[in-house]
């Protein structure tokens, strides 16, 4: 995943692309301007334009692009983050990784013990069905005379 500043730059050059293709459709879409009197039967044949729905949509592209940068911008860190709190965040979180370190290791000992006593009660087992199967006497068939 991108930091902070890439995804930064991402979305002011998403706004940026908005901006351009919103004056672009809407420049293609807008109605001809009418000079003083001069009416051309072409300005009178030509369709409405849905200029109004292409304004709400980039209007709320932007919108929502704009309350993504803040968003960004409000995530950066703020100048008031110093070495030194920045230091002291860095010890908290090494004590809190060598608490973690040893709760783990505790697990992987417990782990480890009930590992043994798992595969000891499975040597005995093994070794009390190789004993019920050698005790059993075996009986050769007996040929028919």
């Amino acid at each position: 995943m991108a930091d902070r500043l890439t995804q930064l730059q991402d979305a002011v050059n998403s706004l940026a692309d908005q901006f351009c293709n919103a004056i672009g459709v809407l420049q293609q879409c807008a109605p001809p301007a009418s000079f003083s009197n001069i009416q051309t039967a072409i300005n009178k044949d030509q369709p409405s334009n849905p200029t109004e729905e292409y304004a709400q949509l980039f209007a709320a592209l932007i919108a929502r692009t704009a309350k993504d940068v803040d968003v960004l911008i409000d995530s950066l860190p703020s100048e008031e983050s110093t070495a030194a709190l920045q230091a002291a965040s860095l010890r908290q979180l090494e004590e809190e990784n060598h608490e973690a370190a040893a709760r783990l290791e505790e697990v992987v000992s417990r782990g480890d013990l009930l590992l043994e006593k798992i595969q000891s009660a499975l040597a005995d087992i093994a070794q009390s069905q190789l004993r019920t199967r050698s005790g059993v006497p075996s009986q050769p068939a007996l040929p028919d005379s």
